[in-house]
């Protein structure tokens, strides 16, 4: 090596958490004691903000085989936004088991449904409804997928990867790219895949967004209630995943303003009679009667009613505007899109590009099945 050769090191410093400087060759060796036959229970639940997630853990003596195995718990509602001081306890009540990617077998994630402390659903369960109306028309054998968008952050907000001061190259290069200045954090989406697959989640697929930093993974196919199930679950591993790394899984509709996209959550829909020869008469169907709704799904499409969604569904960015309902084969700037191979075989499913990333996949899919198989109208579900 010559002398005067000259090394230079670009370094870009993240806002990570304090968590992540942590040894973790120091937690492997506690990780790795033996537990008997006990077994380690992550009870998961969604918040009074709709979209936050929250979990804590208890020991069971032995492994449980189904849900009826696992008992109820309780929490104190007044620091998860879901209850007052004053009457503070609600009721977890186990709905899913999956194996845990996190402390493995025979460690289970069990997510759970909310109940006040009458034993009323709390109001961000938007599980117990929909279950009751996949129940409705489970004959119709109703599948979905859901294509969930996010974007890593710092700890301090900052785009994984971004400058510090100033922005990357624009947009282009970076959807499904290949490269370290293209791809910005695929190790957590690879983890990420893996411990969605070990914990028994149909994730089938993920691949870089639009936006660096921004990634999508797909969950399904599923059928009725599963979906939001299998989704939930799916966000909760890649929080934990994220925790792991020292950085933070955004699923922000519109996280950076500007000439950058958004995030959403396309929701992929069809029933039996749609996946048969002639079903996209069934579609068509279908679409009509969302035309005639569009305003009631806007509301159920994000946790704030769609003020949220107003910030991402401009009419740019590979977005629909949120005043107009549209639909389309093979655009991608409509409401609803039909792909080219349904339009060709005459048979398949549609995609509701609508969504935001943020939104609950029970409250998405139950209005769906309300609208499209169940006839409703107007602004307001109806109460069966």
């Amino acid at each position: 090596m010559q002398e005067n050769s000259i090394w230079c090191f670009i370094v870009i410093k993240m806002a990570t958490s304090a968590s992540a400087q942590l040894s973790k060759v120091v937690k492997r060796q506690y990780m790795e004691l033996p537990q008997g036959d006990n077994v380690q229970a992550m009870y998961i639940w969604i918040d009074g903000t709709g979209e936050g997630l929250r979990c804590k853990t208890r020991t069971l003596d032995s492994e449980p085989k189904s849900i009826e195995d696992l008992p109820e718990w309780n929490f104190d509602g007044s620091s998860t936004y879901q209850s007052e001081g004053s009457n503070s306890d609600m009721y977890l009540i186990p709905s899913a088991m999956f194996r845990d990617p996190f402390r493995k077998d025979p460690n289970k994630l069990v997510l759970c449904e909310v109940l006040k402390y009458n034993r009323k659903t709390a109001e961000t369960n938007h599980r117990h409804t929909c279950k009751k109306i996949m129940e409705m028309i489970d004959h119709q054998i109703p599948w979905f997928g859901m294509e969930q968008e996010y974007t890593i952050l710092g700890t301090d907000g900052h785009p994984f990867g971004w400058p510090s001061n100033g922005f990357p190259g624009p947009q282009g290069p970076y959807y499904c790219g290949v490269g370290a200045d293209k791809a910005y954090g695929r190790d957590i989406v690879e983890a990420h895949y893996k411990a969605c697959l070990y914990a028994g989640v149909k994730i089938c697929g993920t691949n870089a967004e639009v936006m660096p930093a921004q990634w999508e993974f797909q969950i399904g196919p599923c059928e009725g209630i599963s979906m939001g199930d299998h989704l939930w679950v799916a966000r909760f591993i890649l929080h934990r995943v994220c925790e792991d790394f020292g950085v933070v899984a955004s699923f922000d509709p519109k996280p950076i303003t500007g000439n950058w996209n958004g995030a959403g959550c396309h929701t992929n829909f069809s029933t039996k009679e749609m996946r048969e020869d002639g079903g996209l008469k069934c579609i068509e169907e279908c679409i009509d009667k969302l035309g005639k709704r569009h305003n009631y799904h806007i509301r159920a499409y994000d946790p704030k009613g769609g003020l949220d969604n107003a910030r991402r569904l401009t009419g740019h960015h590979e977005t629909s505007n949120i005043h107009e309902f549209s639909a389309g084969v093979a655009n991608r700037g409509a409401s609803i899109r039909i792909p080219r191979t349904v339009g060709q075989e005459k048979k398949g499913y549609f995609e509701d590009r609508r969504p935001s990333a943020n939104c609950d996949p029970y409250a998405v899919t139950e209005a769906l099945i309300r609208t499209c198989f169940l006839d409703e109208e107007g602004d307001e579900p109806v109460d069966y």
